[in-house]
């Protein structure tokens, strides 16, 4: 389905009902909203896994504005401003009231954005593998860690001055390094991708920096991050949770994971998110 949101239509998919029968009443349910990774992917990589939310939630999927199947955008809006923006408009559209907000890798970063540019909407945070900036030096010294000296040569390069060439070199390179297991290539198949994003697009990639923002943030706040991922490493975890106002935030570290802990760890992952959302 989509909705206009700022001009343009942004795609997004329900599981699960807002509202259930509970004797004689209608109960409503928390709404949780999934943002994906990437920049330059969809929603696809939480299907079919998150789908267990929808037993306590309702949730809600969605494709960040000019990707995967909400309509394209011009590059001045590839901003995680203007992302956040239109996923306040996102919720302002279809009447959706203090969501919970999932943010996973990219989408946790426009998440940390979204609560706090507008911190009256989230009524909580989870952060799944994500960072409030992209720290190079922090990245390439796990990717060496992992894959030894050129791995961090090959990211250093990709992040650094992405091309055709420089793409190719960390897909085949650095990807598998995301996780101590092998990452699905069906899952991949799935998603509906933006290249031009996916290919360095995102042009703030490593001038962004939300930690000053965080500071604005009244929800409460669960990190979830893995030991071994390179991407967004153990020690961003640390700085969103020593940006965070006092006694709002967690974290959860998971020894045996990277990137992808939905795959590495799952039944510990979805205890938490389960815990989290029905807390309230």
């Amino acid at each position: 389905m989509r909705v206009n949101v700022n001009g343009h239509r942004m795609f997004f998919d329900v599981e699960g009902a807002s509202h259930v029968a509970d004797g004689a009443t209608m109960r409503e349910r928390p709404t949780v909203l999934l943002l994906h990774g990437g920049p330059g992917f969809d929603h696809s990589s939480f299907k079919p896994a998150f789908g267990r939310l929808a037993e306590y939630a309702q949730v809600v999927y969605v494709d960040h504005s000019g990707q995967g199947r909400s309509d394209p955008t011009d590059p001045s809006r590839w901003t995680l401003a203007q992302w956040a923006d239109d996923v306040a408009g996102l919720c302002e559209a279809l009447g959706i009231e203090r969501p919970i907000v999932l943010g996973w890798s990219f989408g946790g970063m426009v998440a940390q954005m979204l609560a706090g540019r507008h911190p009256n909407l989230p009524s909580q945070l989870l952060l799944l593998s994500t960072a409030p900036r992209l720290d190079l030096d922090m990245m390439t010294a796990v990717f060496e860690r992992l894959g030894g000296p050129e791995a961090a040569a090959t990211a250093r390069a990709f992040w650094t001055d992405p091309n055709p060439e420089s793409v190719a070199a960390y897909m085949g390179r650095c990807l598998p390094l995301y996780s101590p297991l092998p990452i699905d290539p069906v899952g991949m198949a799935r998603a509906v991708m933006t290249p031009e994003l996916v290919a360095g697009g995102w042009t703030e990639s490593l001038t962004f920096d939300l930690r000053n923002l965080l500071a604005s943030v009244i929800c409460p706040t669960l990190i979830l991050a893995g030991e071994l991922d390179p991407v967004t490493p153990m020690g961003a975890a640390e700085e969103i949770l020593a940006a965070l106002p006092d006694g709002i935030g967690r974290l959860e570290r998971f020894t045996d994971s990277g990137h992808f802990i939905p795959d590495t760890e799952p039944d510990r992952l979805f205890a938490l998110l389960a815990e989290a959302i029905t807390a309230g």
